[in-house]
């Protein structure tokens, strides 16, 4: 008895300790912020573009469309901001189209709110997190790296994935958009919940984001695509390569 109760004081100690210390939430915009009316609007925005492919409760319909229920507001305004949403042809992916955005920014928020009706998931982020005011670039460089540049490139301009999928350019996006990206991991991309990246975290590696974006070629020389690494060894290469094999067939001459 004494082993058991020892254990259950341990559980217990780890769960308040995990409890009091961990990261809270950033705020944001839910469905908790929103009135009755605004749900019901959204409702019937949902039925009307969205119900075809995820079902008329959010249920989803496979392969059609997944479940909405937990996506959250973040991923709704993610996904009909950027025009991804409603799909207009089916594909290897949603690619952003801000060309095809169909909603106004009030209708967005009340199919928002409808979906999170349906059960609450990520919000759309608080404006303290994205106005990017006393971010820590260097260390949002180096969280970059850490998370995120295997997949969007040490620069931000995407990169190729399995089967067709890409990671996109994150290049003059929102810097909403990114925060929500991260929170709700649409597509192949994974989730970075408030325990993995923290908020401020978050912010820093938009702002990085923002420093890559508008730095350009300040300091000279040639940008290469912006693509990292990648650019330069293909330059090196290419360029090496060819040197190499004209002096060979040079000096090959030269002897004969």
């Amino acid at each position: 008895m004494a082993l058991l109760v020892l254990l259950f004081l341990g559980l217990c100690f780890t769960g308040t300790a995990y409890a009091a210390f961990a990261p809270s939430a950033a705020p944001g915009t839910s469905a908790a912020t929103m009135t009755a009316e605004d749900v019901a609007a959204g409702k019937k925005l949902f039925l009307g573009n969205c119900a075809t492919c995820h079902g008329v409760n959010g249920e989803g319909k496979e392969p059609a469309g997944p479940s909405l229920i937990g996506a959250g507001a973040a991923a709704v305004d993610f996904q009909v901001s950027t025009g991804r949403m409603p799909l207009p042809a089916p594909g290897i992916q949603a690619e952003r189209a801000p060309e095809n955005v169909k909603f106004s920014s009030e209708q967005i928020s009340q199919l928002a709110a409808y979906v999170d009706s349906l059960g609450a998931g990520p919000d759309v982020p608080d404006s303290e997190y994205i106005d990017l005011a006393g971010a820590d670039i260097a260390a949002g460089g180096a969280a970059y790296r850490t998370n995120c540049a295997m997949c969007h490139n040490a620069s931000g301009t995407g990169g190729a994935l399995t089967r067709g999928k890409f990671a996109p350019t994150l290049m003059n996006v929102e810097p909403q958009h990114i925060y929500e990206a991260m929170v709700t991991g649409p597509q192949s991309m994974p989730v970075f919940n408030d325990q993995n990246i923290s908020p401020q975290e978050k912010e820093n590696i938009i702002a990085f984001l923002k420093f890559v974006e508008d730095g350009g070629n300040e300091h000279g020389g040639a940008g290469l695509g912006s693509v990292g690494p990648a650019g330069d060894a293909l330059f090196v290469w290419t360029l090496g390569i060819g040197a190499m094999i004209a002096a060979a067939v040079w000096l090959g001459r030269k002897a004969a």
